[in-house]
């Protein structure tokens, strides 16, 4: 086994590898940028390097300075985690020919999968069956455009060094072709210095079903099942699970058959994954399922399969680099039951899942519990969420003996789960797990853009979260966390009972919830929910939902005043890909007038009513940062 390992991460994933390392006596050596100096994987790990500044290109984008890092702290070998540099050949041929141990697979495997185009031609020749789409090199719009009308719309446009969701689109119709092409183009060559992209047949109802594979050097390849991650936003995984509801035996065999083939197919070692396409019209079938890419790393949703076959894919990847053969054969694979994971991440819900940052001055999440509840969290309560990297906040998994019992346990968690200021995608979460098509296992990538804003919006407050809003201003209380009371005020000048001749005292709490005002009646109703914050601003946290209220003094709150302004400010810090508006122009609501790329995915800015762009502060390629004034709209 190896002695000491750098991990070429961050987040959660940095700590994840630093787990398994302290179980297996390893030692770790964390990297680190300015921003994340004082991380939880920095602190965790037995020894941390600082490798540039905060920008990723500029600290985890640079291969010299981890290598170089590597050699300074006397460690064996790298792993990279996943995203950065994990899928990059020519990072890992570096660290092999600086003599260290590269924990992944041989950088010709990489560079075999690494461009879907060329992935969907190797896996084709292999006899894995594939998408039907373009694979050309004629980049040209007037070939794509040709086609795309071939294959028929809707049609998806995919980045070939794409993953993530990255460079992804879905095309409706003809007329959006030529934008939708541009837009993804954009992203890809600003995610993956690569603007080049595929087009596939879009599935009506597509169904994202991915295997596990596992390799060594002694030519040993076995699958470790299936995941589900077929409820997604954006093309970005939101919720996944394993195994795949609605699997018959047979359609595992043909899914999990064509994985091992095809990772044979590239003589793979370590830890991988193939991911397929479905289409669920008619359930799963083995005949309905296509190859889509392979992903050459560990995945972020790996933990579900560790939780359902009980091995930790990270000392498996350990033991492979060590020159180990692997620890089970297939048939020495079960699964135990099910898992689901939910990615809790720094986004505001409310602002189309805009990425939110800022200092977590509140943080909540479920307390693990062995074989039940797994926590792998990024961040701690005091941390900062920066605009630098991927968003995630943690990772919710749980295992239960079947899949109802797996989603009951999932859903309980979500009254523990809160964070203040920073906005999350919470209770989005725990909406997303009530609904009943994914309750049932009808799941498919479109349930969340089909059931739109119920779940997207946030419910409003209930009569006992109300109720505990009233009590927590009422009694001017200064911090209730779920553990209880910290600090509450006892002076009867904070009270808001007011006095009454002839009647009985009734306390009423006047509060205002995003600019409306709320009269609450003390004792109305029982209480729900948490407060993360009190005083005269107070923050209660129900089923992951943050409900902010503010004492009404009587004067025009600011939310108020401001509303319906028709200003368009920067909703966080990025750059100004586009501007798809004049100044003077007339617009009507939900027509786009610039796109914000921000942490590498791009973000349109509409007009938020029909009206006359009276001001316009935006110019392509420039830097912003959050809140500035971009254009302003002016009502007709």
């Amino acid at each position: 086994m190896l002695k000491s390992v750098l991990i070429a991460n961050r987040g959660e994933i940095a700590r994840r590898v630093i787990r398994t390392c302290k179980r297996l006596g390893v030692r770790t050596v964390a990297v680190y940028s300015d921003s994340d100096a004082k991380a939880l994987h920095v602190r965790e790990a037995d020894e941390a390097v600082h490798i540039g500044a905060s920008p990723a290109k500029e600290s985890y984008l640079r291969g010299e300075n981890i290598i170089a890092a590597a050699k300074q702290t006397g460690a064996e070998a790298i792993h990279p985690g996943y995203g950065f540099l994990s899928e990059n050949a020519d990072f890992a041929q570096a660290v092999i020919d600086a003599g260290l141990i590269w924990i992944g697979p041989r950088p010709d495997s990489i560079r075999a999968m690494g461009l879907k185009d060329a992935a969907k031609k190797l896996m084709a020749e292999a006899g894995v069956p594939t998408t039907p789409g373009y694979l050309g090199e004629d980049q040209s719009e007037e070939r794509l455009q040709k086609e795309a009308d071939a294959i028929g719309y809707p049609v998806l446009i995919k980045a070939v060094a794409g993953g993530g969701g990255k460079g992804m689109r879905k095309v409706e119709k003809k007329a959006d072709f030529k934008a939708a092409l541009a837009s993804a183009k954009r992203e890809a060559a600003s995610s993956f210095g690569d603007d080049r992209v595929l087009l596939e047949m879009y599935v009506q109802r597509p169904r994202h079903i991915e295997v596990q594979v596992f390799g060594d050097t002694h030519g040993n390849v076995v699958h470790l099942f299936e995941r589900d991650c077929s409820l997604q936003r954006r093309h970005q995984k939101v919720i996944e699970e394993a195994p795949a509801p609605g699997m018959d035996e047979a359609t595992r065999k043909a899914v999990t058959d064509a994985a091992v083939l095809a990772a044979k197919a590239v003589n793979y070692v370590g830890a991988g994954t193939i991911e397929f396409i479905a289409d669920a019209s008619e359930g799963l079938r083995g005949d309905r399922i296509w190859f889509m890419e392979m992903n050459t790393r560990l995945q972020v949703e790996h933990p579900v399969t560790e939780e359902i076959t009980g091995q930790d894919l990270v000392e498996w990847q350990l033991c492979v680099a060590s020159g180990e053969k692997l620890p089970l054969k297939q048939e020495g694979l079960k699964i135990n039951g099910h898992a689901i994971e939910a990615r809790l991440y720094a986004e505001n819900v409310d602002a189309g899942f805009l990425p939110s940052t800022g200092r977590l001055e509140v943080l909540s999440l479920p307390q693990p519990f062995p074989n039940i509840v797994r926590v792998d969290s990024a961040v701690a309560e005091g941390d900062e969420v920066t605009p630098y990297y991927d968003p995630m906040i943690a990772k919710i998994i749980v295992h239960g003996r079947t899949r109802k019992e797996a989603i009951a346990a999932m859903s309980e968690e979500w009254d523990a789960v809160g964070a203040w200021p920073v906005k999350t995608n919470a209770g989005f979460l725990a909406r997303c797990l009530a609904d009943p098509g994914f309750a049932s296992g009808d799941v498919n990538t479109g349930l969340i853009a089909a059931r739109g804003e119920a779940l997207s919006r946030q419910p409003s407050p209930s009569s006992g979260v109300l109720e505990n809003a009233a009590k927590a201003i009422n009694s001017n209380a200064i911090f209730v966390g779920s553990g209880g009371d910290r600090t509450v005020a006892s002076s009867p000048w904070s009270q808001l009972a007011g006095f009454r001749l002839n009647s009985e005292s009734v306390p009423i709490a006047r509060m205002l919830f995003k600019g409306e005002r709320v009269s609450v009646t003390l004792g109305a109703a029982p209480q729900a929910g948490w407060l993360a914050h009190g005083g005269s601003e107070v923050v209660i946290f129900d089923r992951g939902e943050a409900y902010e209220f503010t004492l009404d003094t009587g004067e025009r709150s600011a939310d108020e005043a401001t509303a319906g302004d028709g200003a368009i400010l920067s909703p966080m810090p990025g750059k100004i890909v586009s501007v798809a508006a004049k100044a003077g122009a007339k617009l009507k609501k939900g027509d786009p007038i610039l796109v914000l790329e921000a942490m590498k995915m791009e973000h349109t800015l509409t007009a938020p009513f029909d009206g006359k762009l009276s001001e316009l502060n935006a110019k392509a390629g420039a830097q912003v940062s959050e809140g500035v004034l971009l254009a302003k709209l002016e009502k007709d």
